[in-house]
């Protein structure tokens, strides 16, 4: 990736962060930042269903901005779904209310499969156009993330046809059918690849892919069916900027993860930071992991959580401070906001002692 943060960047934390360089102070995003626990992105739900607004660059870019402007986080994301990318490949998608995103044609064999075609980042130009409007709207405050789902997280919402919560029919297609599998991953990999290449080309100073249900995998199959689609989709973005790669319960290739060719690894919240530094070694920075329900809890235990986070990975560069997954929907954003002041306090300590130099 290119070393040096862009020179419009007014915060350059996140990015420094991303290249393991010296910074004042540990830089913080949320994941799903934008997103229903915001009243102001409730406000402008009321007036589009979620699938208008993420295929209106003006709304987009207005909800991807409100995290910046009510929490002070050091990073935006674009607002979008992963699931864009099956549904440019020609499966319809339904918003359905209780259920989430429904595919009421999933693929089930080679015939299915064969209906679709490798989407382009032409057939996502909602999602680049509102990258380049976001954009615009920050100007210059804070670095902007793309991001798309993982090859095999995609795959198990192709197969599923819903979220599950045993993967057991995207899974039987795996055994049963493995030529079959590895023709759908690698024609997602291929298109996920372009697709953070043209998020990049749009104005996103980062991108990070979501592979949300890696960690249903054994670690045999995971290796197969998953990290080696995701190293396919890295390279085919050719380090485009910097990448995060976050792969949800995949405890056992952390390893793999950073020589994937991803410049972060993220973690989920059952990691033990000062572990994943030692596993990971100079070669990424780390980002991670508060457990999303610490944030029902009260403010003072919301900052000792935040400390005890940040004395886990010391005091050597490259830590971003992310929550282990999602934020969720009932969380109150003071909390969340609060948060994201708990931590730029307490690590300024960390990165105080011997000019961020290890103790």
């Amino acid at each position: 990736m290119n070393d040096k943060a862009k020179p419009e960047l007014q915060n350059t934390t996140f990015l420094d962060a991303c290249a393991r360089r010296e910074v004042e102070y540990t830089p913080i995003w949320i994941m799903r930042q934008a997103g229903r626990y915001l009243p102001s992105y409730q406000e402008v739900r009321s007036r589009v269903d979620f699938q208008t607004l993420c295929r209106t660059p003006d709304l987009v870019a207005e909800v991807s901005v409100q995290p910046v402007e009510q929490l002070g986080v050091d990073a935006a994301i674009i607002f979008s779904d992963i699931l864009v990318l099956p549904e440019a490949m020609g499966m319809e998608l339904t918003m359905v209310e209780n259920r989430g995103p429904v595919f009421p044609a999933p693929v089930r064999n080679a015939a299915d499969f064969d209906r679709l075609h490798a989407a382009t980042p032409s057939e996502l130009q909602f999602v680049t156009d509102g990258i380049a409007r976001t954009k615009k709207a920050l100007a210059g405050r804070v670095p902007l993330i793309g991001f798309c789902g993982s090859p095999w997280t995609l795959f198990t919402y192709m197969v599923e046809g819903h979220t599950s919560r045993n993967f057991s029919v995207a899974k039987e297609l795996m055994f049963r059918e493995p030529e079959l599998t590895h023709r759908i991953l690698g024609t997602l990999a291929d298109s996920a690849g372009a697709y953070l290449a043209a998020q990049v080309a749009a104005g996103a100073d980062a991108v990070q892919i979501f592979d949300s249900w890696g960690g249903v995998l054994s670690p045999p199959a995971y290796r197969e069916f998953s990290l080696a689609y995701l190293e396919r989709a890295i390279n085919v973005f050719n380090r485009a900027a910097p990448l995060i790669l976050f792969s949800k319960g995949a405890h056992h290739a952390l390893s793999a993860l950073s020589q994937s060719g991803a410049d972060v690894v993220g973690v989920d919240w059952t990691h033990d930071l000062g572990s994943v530094r030692r596993a990971v070694g100079a070669k990424v920075a780390v980002q991670g992991n508060m457990d999303p329900t610490t944030l029902f809890a009260p403010p003072e235990v919301i900052r000792e959580e935040a400390r005890r986070i940040l004395g886990e990975y010391g005091t050597a560069p490259g830590h971003i401070f992310n929550l282990g997954h999602g934020i969720l929907p009932e969380t109150d954003p003071e909390h969340a906001k609060a948060l994201v002041s708990f931590v730029h306090e307490e690590s300024r300590r960390f990165h105080a002692v011997e000019g961020g130099k290890e103790r």
